[in-house]
């Protein structure tokens, strides 16, 4: 039976709290639309203005703009802080098709190619990720596919240390090799999930990108089922570029989740609804912050009242 990853509640209240402090830069310009006194074309055009520079993007901001005015129309709403609230359930909505668990345990081992370029986060990403793993009991083997950088396999061993996880690495080795190697040693020990670490790169590097096939490719050579979950890990902070990268990397290697990082303190927060509208591959985890405990399960409606509040 498969497991959804979650995270205790205990923990969730506080990172919500965290969540809305993140957000409020993208935020703050949308709520400040509602704080005139009547609803008019000037409040529509004003809210347009401030979803597109918070790089909702244009499909979008017109869609969600339509479905607001409907929702208005519908609820007879006269005051614009109940516009507001009638936002806050458009983007709800728009939002609710990325709302999905990770699942473990439908395959033995499940395994998880993880990509992105650099800086996204993708290995403090795995790091978190094998922590929501090991606290749901389930034994993780790490993968240092990464072989261009020996900072990266030196991260990853620090993460498997940290974590009490094992790490297969090997020093300038074929990158489908060690991932081959880890989805075999992880049959052979009856581990429960693989998380392989790629080397970051960027969607135009065409090589670069031919050698994360390979590597999806061999994973398959070590079990036909497999890669089980591909995600790719993008920065809150680069907006419209994160949906970019979500096209280039899907398009690629068939993506089934994001981890979108670095929440906290950027104006574009607003990514998530372009994703939803143009690509809607499932958000698994969003992150605010450092602690491991930044990293959470993404609620379409906890975003959208974090977002508006």
């Amino acid at each position: 039976m498969a497991a959804p990853v979650v995270a205790p509640a205990s923990a969730r209240q506080g990172w919500l709290d965290r969540l809305k402090n993140g957000l409020r830069k993208t935020g703050s310009s949308i709520a400040q639309v509602f704080t005139g006194t009547q609803i008019d074309d000037a409040l529509y055009e004003e809210l347009e203005s401030a979803l597109l520079m918070a790089d909702t993007g244009v499909r979008a901001t017109e869609f969600l703009l339509q479905d607001l005015k409907r929702r208005v129309k519908e609820a007879k709403a006269t005051d614009p802080s109940q516009v507001k609230a009638l936002l806050a359930d458009a983007l709800t909505d728009l939002l609710a098709p990325l709302e999905r668990s990770l699942a473990i345990g439908q395959q033995h081992p499940t395994v998880m190619m993880v990509v992105g370029v650099n800086g996204a986060g993708k290995t403090t990403s795995i790091g978190k990720l094998t922590r929501h793993l090991a606290d749901a009991d389930q034994s993780v083997l790490l993968a240092a596919a990464d072989t261009f950088r020996a900072a990266a396999r030196e991260q990853l061993a620090v993460w498997a240390d940290r974590n009490k996880v094992e790490i297969v690495s090997q020093e300038g080795a074929d990158p489908a090799a060690v991932a081959f190697d880890a989805v075999s040693a992880a049959k052979a020990r009856g581990r429960d999930v693989v998380i392989a670490d790629t080397a970051g790169r960027l969607p135009t590097q065409l090589h670069l990108m031919e050698e994360l096939r390979k590597i999806r490719r061999v994973i398959a050579k070590a079990d036909a089922s497999a890669p089980h979950e591909v995600l790719l890990v993008v920065d809150g902070n680069t907006g419209q570029n994160a949906l970019t990268q979500v096209k280039a990397f899907d398009d690629a290697l068939q993506l089934t989740g994001l981890i979108v990082t670095k929440l906290d303190g950027t104006a574009k927060g607003g990514v998530l609804a372009a994703i939803a509208r143009e690509r809607p591959v499932p958000v698994y985890f969003i992150g605010v912050g450092e602690k491991l405990e930044d990293l959470q399960t993404f609620n379409a409606r906890e975003f959208a009242q974090a977002l508006l509040s």
